[in-house]
């Protein structure tokens, strides 16, 4: 019996009697019709149409064992960028291609645990196999809707190319690649790089996943080489510009963004030179800027938004070989 009290307009409350056991109910979103993902259709085409099945196919070589955990690279490498594009970030989750009209989406959908084999039967090889698919899917992609446009109210000159590293964290010892990072947790290390101008998003152009101990600037120099390679190719014929902090403050990974091409723009370390050399700037010669958007300084826990800046004559990396 379920009751509801109602109130009265003057004084008391009055009561409805539902005289009904309340029925189980049970919903199942399974109809063969329906989908919750129909934004698949429409990016899932434009793949198709930048040549994502067939650089798969050209490209992804990953051998065929008694369980066939290598057969149909191609689709699978779809199915687990479909996947992603749904929402999926772990193996299982690939499961969100598996419901209602999905089978008319796909050729085939594949099991969780098929994607899972076929994940782990790659090695170092198949990663830049990965990375060459990558970069020509951006310049076909590119043909088809400019990613790196640039800023015709702004005048923006320049593609910036943001590198920096991130920790992934894990909860097992024996996740392969897992360590303890610069964070202090247990992880592995996803190298990233971005490019953008004033009028696009960020388009990731290089990734590489590491092991958490890692330094951040281990390999930085060939990454940074292989994502200016990529930008080139999909960008308007604009310089470029690339940034980092100071765990990239280092005669090769300079080195590489100047053989490239590209400006550069790293944070150095107040070293004893750094340090004498912004000693030698007068007091005068500061000049105040406002920050666009306030920044937190967890020392003295309150937010930023003005700075002072000048600039020093400074010749890094002196003691390095030309």
């Amino acid at each position: 019996m379920f009751e509801v009290n109602i109130p009265g307009q003057e004084r008391g409350t009055s009561q409805v009697l539902f005289n009904h056991t309340p029925a189980s109910v049970s919903h199942s979103f399974d109809d063969a019709n329906l989908t919750a993902t129909t934004g698949l259709v429409p990016i899932m085409s434009l793949a198709q149409m930048a040549g994502l099945p067939d650089l798969a196919e050209d490209r992804l070589t990953v051998t065929t064992t008694g369980a066939d955990k290598g057969a149909n690279p191609a689709p699978k490498l779809a199915t687990l960028v479909a996947g992603m594009a749904a929402g999926a970030d772990s193996i299982d989750d690939m499961n969100i291609l598996r419901h209602g009209g999905m089978q008319h989406l796909f050729d085939r959908v594949y099991a969780p645990s098929t994607l899972g084999s076929f994940l782990r039967s790659f090695a170092f090889g198949h990663v830049r196999q990965l990375d060459a698919i990558s970069s020509r899917f951006l310049t076909n992609l590119n043909e088809h809707t400019p990613l790196l446009p640039a800023s015709e109210d702004t005048g923006q000159a320049m593609v910036f190319v943001d590198v920096d590293d991130t920790v992934i964290d894990v909860h097992s010892a024996s996740k392969q690649g897992a360590g303890f990072g610069y964070q202090g947790s247990r992880g592995l290390n996803a190298l990233l790089a971005t490019a953008s101008t004033g009028d696009s998003g960020q388009i990731i152009v290089g990734q590489r996943l590491r092991k958490g101990s890692t330094s951040s600037a281990r390999g930085a120099d060939k990454f940074v080489a292989d994502a200016l390679a990529t930008t080139t190719r999909i960008n308007s014929g604009l310089p470029a510009l690339v940034r980092a902090d100071s765990a990239y403050y280092s005669s090769t990974v300079t080195k590489a963004a100047r053989d490239a091409g590209a400006e550069v723009s790293i944070t150095v370390r107040m070293d004893k030179k750094v340090k004498a050399a912004i000693g030698t700037i007068s007091d005068d010669a500061w000049t105040g800027i406002e920050y666009p958007e306030a920044i937190y300084d967890e020392e003295t826990r309150a937010w930023i938004s003005k700075a002072e800046v000048a600039e020093v004559p400074f010749t890094a990396f002196t003691s390095k070989k030309k």
